[in-house]
């Protein structure tokens, strides 16, 4: 190691905390906190307990090899060992150290997504059969919302009036606008007054305070209870917020969704690998297919570079890049 090696002080938090600690101060969501802890706790263990300042280019590369031959992960899964191994380096234990831009990557393959065709997504839905989930599904269809883009919807960023979703902190915390389908609008007021019966009730109780992002709720101390800020789809139940231990309702969980969809391709007779987002895929090839311009799609769906757009070409009017077969040709 290098004479940079941070000291350690044994009045010093326990590492995961200050972790952890760092991870909220950089405003990461949950899951970046959960999943970075977890591959630093298994960097630590699968170095017999050492402390990581005391490990290297050597250790870290050995801890990606492993993943790599013994589980098999892939390369996505690869690169978030990394970065978490990298953020312990650079942000809590501030080594500057000249390995860690040397580590290698693994190359994320190039796949090409599935994506269903419109009689295929018209079947789908009809095989959802609960109405609440019916109408999530169809609204990531609709408007080519990620699942969690779709969960996370606040009331005040739904504007019916003017067909039209504004989603805050998308994929790269970016805000973006794209289009509520016309069929779905007497649905969503609907919802929108279930989610306002379950947040009277919820005040009625002393409750209905809901999370905010960032500092939010320390600029605007009653924001939390107004029903703007609420869920579009309020969960069924309260739940304790595991970081700061406060009750509150949160959106409905995304493990129903997932499930749904799945239990309703298997009973569409869907032979393809489908999941809420290829709803997403399907609504980006669909535009293109219906004349719409490629960079039109790109704002909708929130890409920074149309080269990430331009990957669901590859479907338009016919396989193999639209080109005739010459045994069709015989």
């Amino acid at each position: 190691m290098s004479n940079n090696t941070p000291a350690i002080s044994p009045s010093s938090p326990r590492l995961l905390d200050q972790v952890r600690d760092r991870l909220r101060l950089k405003h990461y969501s949950l899951r970046t906190e959960t999943a970075y802890t977890g591959w630093i706790k298994r960097f630590i263990v699968f170095h017999g307990k050492r402390h990581p300042a005391k490990l290297g280019k050597v250790e870290v590369e050995a801890f990606l090899t492993s993943l790599a031959v013994d589980r098999n992960v892939s390369a996505a899964t690869q690169n978030q060992a990394l970065s978490a191994l990298l953020f312990l380096y650079r942000e809590v234990l501030e080594a500057e150290l000249p390995w860690l831009d040397d580590v290698t990557r693994a190359k994320k393959p190039a796949r090409l997504p599935t994506v269903l065709s419109r009689a295929e997504v018209a079947v789908l839905l009809e095989r959802v059969g609960d109405a609440q989930m019916q109408l999530i599904v169809r609204l990531l269809y609709g408007s080519g919302l990620r699942l969690l883009e779709g969960l996370r919807l606040r009331v005040k960023d739904v504007d019916l009036s003017r067909c039209e979703i504004l989603v805050r902190d998308g994929k790269g915390g970016k805000d973006r606008v794209t289009m509520v389908p016309g069929q779905l609008v007497a649905a969503l007021q609907a919802q929108i007054a279930h989610a306002k019966a379950v947040h009277e009730a919820d005040l009625a109780a002393g409750r209905g305070e809901v999370w905010l992002p960032d500092a939010l709720a320390v600029k605007y101390p009653k924001a939390a209870r107004t029903f703007g800020w609420q869920y579009m789809f309020p969960a069924a139940g309260l739940s304790v917020d595991p970081r700061a231990g406060t009750v509150r309702r949160h959106h409905v969980d995304e493990k129903r969704v997932q499930r749904a969809v799945k239990a309703a391709a298997a009973a569409a007779g869907l032979v393809k690998l489908v999941s809420p987002h290829t709803l997403r895929h399907s609504f980006a090839t669909h535009l293109l297919e219906g004349g719409y311009d490629i960079r039109t799609v790109q704002e909708l769906l929130g890409h920074s570079d149309v080269s990430t757009t331009m990957i669901y070409t590859h479907v338009l009017n016919r396989g193999g890049r639209g080109v005739t077969s010459p045994l069709d040709r015989l």
